[in-house]
């Protein structure tokens, strides 16, 4: 069985990979970016896994890219990603969602599962409760700044903000200033990043 791992967590990588090789009917090739990954793609796989978080993913793009790119399933791998996340890369194709906390043992019965073209996600992640706005943030923003901050992410002017909103653009300006205060942010892209991390939008 040959599989394609692309993370760019190098202990993390060297980790599965270890133990995958001793499998003795599994062959790794493990690569550190989707760049790479895509790179492989003419090569013949039994399953693609693909770290949510590393360069090149841009969210679930990468997987989309994957697909297109070679006929093996892929799968989401990841250490950060929530339920949220996992549902829409099952619902984009994906073959599964693997926590990288899940243990070694059910990995490899994980991926033999996926390689046949079942699909895999752990039962108790995909049905935890979950927090719409799961990030202590959420606490100490006001409403007003979280509608700010919704069209900061989105990459909106104070101007289109202000609009949408129905707002004074300098009453935004004063929202950003104190989003960015409570945010420990710079300015409004580190306030979107900041609030994109925290898991808020």
């Amino acid at each position: 069985m040959k599989i394609l791992i692309a993370d760019d967590h190098e202990l993390v990588r060297d980790t599965i990979v270890a133990f995958l090789e001793m499998q003795p009917d599994f062959e790794v090739l493990a690569v550190d970016d989707l760049h790479q990954a895509l790179a492989e793609a003419s090569q013949s796989f039994d399953l693609v896994l693909l770290d949510y978080d590393m360069p090149g993913m841009d969210g679930l793009n990468g997987l989309h890219k994957m697909k297109e790119a070679q006929s093996a399933p892929v799968a989401i791998l990841s250490g950060s990603a929530d339920r949220k996340v996992a549902q829409k890369a099952l619902d984009d194709g994906a073959v599964g969602f693997v926590p990288k906390t899940i243990a070694a043992k059910s990995l490899v019965n994980a991926i033999r599962f996926m390689a046949e073209g079942e699909i895999y996600a752990p039962v108790k992640f995909m049905t935890e409760k979950i927090d719409d706005k799961p990030h202590e943030l959420s606490k100490i923003l006001t409403e007003r700044e979280l509608q700010v901050l919704d069209g900061l992410c989105r990459g909106l002017s104070n101007k289109e903000i202000a609009r949408e909103i129905d707002l004074q653009e300098v009453t935004v300006k004063l929202h950003v200033k104190t989003a960015c205060r409570k945010l420990g942010a710079k300015n409004r892209t580190q306030a979107a990043l900041a609030a994109k991390e925290a898991g808020l939008f």
